[in-house]
């Protein structure tokens, strides 16, 4: 499944087989989710994402789809139990709402609006988190609508932190901790299942380069294309220029040499460890 090349499936497609994530898990069943109000909540999350190379619909799907891969392959509802599934999947299709394609870094240095509202802290994370409970918001997209509000309050706390930790500035701080829990991880251990949780969408996020080159590469294409138009606004608006996104100084393979060596590998290792299997 993490194989799976989501490039010839339509978007209507790509819908329903989100739709089908919630299904094969029994997520609407457990939880009383009308599925009418599902197809609701994921049209709504379509009409969320705009128009980039990278940080789309599809990137999200994609995000989604090595989630549900790595579930089905690890058995992880029985480790971490529905709910907790259930805040991930719906994180991982909620976790870039409203991705303007630039990124913290841009959004801090131009002091855009997204860095004034959050005062420079994750000001895209927390975005996306804020857009998704939004829609929500709406009865008809509401899919926690039969739950309690002690329950909610647990959904919401997990969407939250779920969501920020895809903001790579806490990528060490994330591992670093959760290195430190492995040797006597226990799901019985709230904080421990957390930082797991935290560390399965940020595999799921950065897991294009754990797929075949064929299904890899055409996405790193989309994401460098995102980057040099980043770095092309901060040379013309003055601004300091994000080194690794710079389209003089960065070539495909020593940009992937550095991310897979120090970002991507440890991750995958780390999370290796504890689904030995």
């Amino acid at each position: 499944m993490p194989t799976f090349d989501a490039r010839p499936w339509e978007d209507e497609e790509l819908l329903l087989l989100l739709q089908q994530m919630y299904l094969d898990h029994d997520l609407c069943s457990k939880f009383a989710i009308d599925i009418t109000t599902l197809r609701n909540f994921l049209y709504e999350a379509y009409k969320n994402y705009n128009d980039v190379p990278f940080h789309n619909f599809r990137h999200c799907f994609c995000v989604a789809q090595m989630l549900y891969a790595i579930s089905w392959c690890v058995d992880l509802p029985s480790k971490i139990g529905d709910l907790e599934v259930l805040i991930l999947l719906t994180s991982c299709i909620c976790h870039d709402l409203d991705h303007p394609g630039y990124n913290n870094i841009y959004q801090i240095n131009a002091k855009t609006e997204l860095a004034i509202r959050y005062n420079d802290i994750s000001p895209l994370e927390n975005h996306h988190c804020s857009v998704a409970f939004r829609i929500l918001e709406n009865e008809d997209c509401n899919i926690f609508k039969s739950f309690s509000s002690e329950d909610f309050k647990q959904v919401r706390e997990g969407m939250i932190r779920c969501i920020l930790a895809t903001d790579m500035a806490r990528h060490n701080e994330i591992l670093t901790n959760f290195k430190e829990i492995l040797p006597s991880f226990n799901y019985n251990d709230k904080a421990h299942v957390n930082l797991l949780c935290m560390v399965l969408i940020k595999v799921s996020d950065i897991s294009n380069e754990a797929r075949p080159m064929d299904v890899a590469e055409p996405w790193l294409d989309k994401l460098l294309q995102e980057f040099f138009k980043q770095s092309d606004a901060e040379k013309l608006e003055g601004l300091p220029v994000t080194p690794f996104m710079d389209r003089e100084k960065i070539t495909k393979p020593s940009s992937q040499c550095s991310f897979i060596g120090f970002v991507l590998l440890p991750l995958f290792e780390a999370l290796g460890e504890l689904f030995i299997e």
